[in-house]
């Protein structure tokens, strides 16, 4: 069965953890005990390093453990485990060749039996007294492939395995077979024989590097995080990302505003941003939308809150240089930790992974505010729309949750008159504001307004706001102007005009 929740049986079931960062979180715990599981994928996806970790965290616990090989030696085996930095002495490595002849001279086979039917029977009984020598709790099975292949039937290898299975469980073991799925979707001959079934898979965009990812098909007696789980190898083994389910995450917080440390900005959003709801701020390029999200995390840090800053588009050096253009020194809070700034390579990252980096700083370092600078960007690392406005739902669900203010920063494509956008997520957010080039007497300048607000009153004016060396600037309302989101718009004012918030003076 799979559902979100954590049922009682789940909890009453004994369980062995697994020791796979993420993938205990799935399975509520880890495998029950004394079972059979199924792990299938193709090669190099990391299942004999996910079978490692498994047995390795059942003799950091005290268990005996059991890796029969049928495919890889010894030495290829311990060769996997130092690259993770990792030591198998504690392990029983039992090497049992599929293609390895029993008998020694030709003339003394027995003819009289299928001679495949002999051998595999050979085998098993082989590895039974093998498993009542070293007496494991844990055991790997790799693979199923050279029994199927030693077998040379799926009736005789049913047979076979299903008489494994009860001789194993009998002694109280729980065992993971490995598997190279011939087939999309794998042996369902097999996938019946077991307890259940942990599904791995390597995806190839057509840039960047390879992702990785696993599914839970099957798991009988208790509940489990069902969908796909991003996840990746690195050096301490597999880690997965769990699927991120907002409604398990609900922390009580104060229902309060977050300034932005600018008096005419917070004004004109009503008195700022409330505390757990999201604000995208979306305009044309250098129309000041980056700074505006930096305002925020300055101003946060300089109340001794924490901030998260996802750089899709620039350079922290870039990001620090620009802040300081404008009158905004990150570099103490960056060394306060106050401001956390992680510069994202979309055609590295895969998203289950942003998901995780933003949890751990909402959790662990108590960020009150995330911004994802841009949406541009991650719309990079999530290519189909539809699964990527589902996926911003979610985060943004949890991070509403958490009671933390969320700043989504998009470009749009134009610089004057007519904008579009790459995706429309602007229902997601709980308040729009947009930055604008306008032309006035000869020079081009920037307008702000906020076109939503779910959370409370706001302004309804456009106004002028600019950059310089001494900070963000918002101006009076531009009541003198018509069509100033046209880019060209009409004054109907006096002939002097107000003073040019960049720093110049018309």
């Amino acid at each position: 069965m799979s559902t979100n929740s954590r049922s009682t049986a789940a909890a009453d079931t004994p369980k062995v953890a697994t020791g796979v960062v993420g993938l205990d979180d799935i399975l509520v715990g880890g495998f029950p005990r004394n079972r059979m599981y199924l792990l299938q994928g193709d090669p190099g996806v990391g299942k004999t390093t996910m079978a490692i970790q498994f047995l390795l965290t059942g003799a950091a616990a005290g268990e005996r453990c059991l890796y029969v090989t049928l495919s890889e030696t010894r030495e290829e085996l311990h060769a996997v485990a130092r690259s993770h930095g990792w030591s198998l002495d504690g392990l029983a490595v039992y090497e049992m060749y599929a293609g390895e002849a029993l008998t020694a001279p030709e003339e003394e086979e027995n003819t009289l039996y299928v001679p495949a039917e002999v051998e595999l029977g050979e085998r098993m009984r082989a590895l039974l007294e093998e498993v009542d020598r070293v007496k494991p709790s844990r055991i790997v099975l790799d693979s199923c492939s050279e029994l199927r292949l030693l077998a040379q039937s799926p009736l005789r290898f049913r047979r076979q395995l299903l008489a494994l299975k009860a001789d194993l469980v009998r002694r109280e073991c729980t065992v993971l077979l490995l598997e190279n799925p011939t087939s999309v979707g794998g042996d369902p001959l097999l996938q019946s024989l077991v307890h259940g079934v942990v599904s791995m898979e390597q995806l190839s965009p057509i840039y960047g590097a390879e992702r990785r990812r696993l599914r839970v098909t099957k798991l009988r007696e208790v509940a489990f995080r069902g969908g796909f789980h991003d996840m990746k190898i690195e050096k301490e083994g597999v880690v997965v990302f769990p699927r991120l389910v907002a409604s398990e995450h609900k922390e009580p917080f104060a229902q309060t505003t977050f300034g932005s440390g600018v008096v005419e900005l917070d004004a004109l959003l009503g008195g700022g941003l409330d505390r757990g709801t999201s604000c995208l701020l979306v305009g044309p390029a250098g129309s000041g939308k980056s700074a505006l999200a930096t305002q925020y995390a300055v101003a946060a840090a300089q109340r001794g809150e924490s901030s998260a800053f996802y750089a899709f588009d620039e350079g922290v050096g870039t990001l620090m240089a620009r802040a300081a253009a404008t009158g905004m020194d990150l570099a103490p809070h960056l060394q306060s930790g106050k401001i956390h700034v992680q510069q994202v390579d979309p055609a590295e990252l895969s998203p289950g992974e942003f998901i995780a980096s933003i949890r751990v700083q909402v959790e662990e370092h108590n960020a009150r505010l995330v911004v994802i600078d841009s949406l541009n960007g991650y719309l990079q690392a999530m290519p189909e729309e539809q699964f990527l406005t589902a996926q911003l739902h979610e985060v943004l669900s949890y991070l509403r949750q958490q009671g933390v203010v969320t700043i989504l920063v998009m470009a749009q494509h134009g610089l004057l008159g007519h904008m579009t956008t790459p995706i429309d997520v602007s229902y997601l957010a709980d308040t729009v504001v947009l930055t604008r080039y306008f032309e006035a007497e000869g020079r081009v300048r920037k307008a702000i307004s906020v076109a939503k607000k779910r959370s409370g009153r706001h302004e309804d004016t456009i106004r002028e706001f600019g950059l310089n060396e001494h900070g963000l600037r918002v101006g009076e309302p531009l009541a003198e102007f018509h069509g100033v989101f046209t880019g060209v718009p009409t004054y109907d004012g006096q002939p002097q005009a107000a003073t040019n918030l960049d720093g110049a003076r018309d």
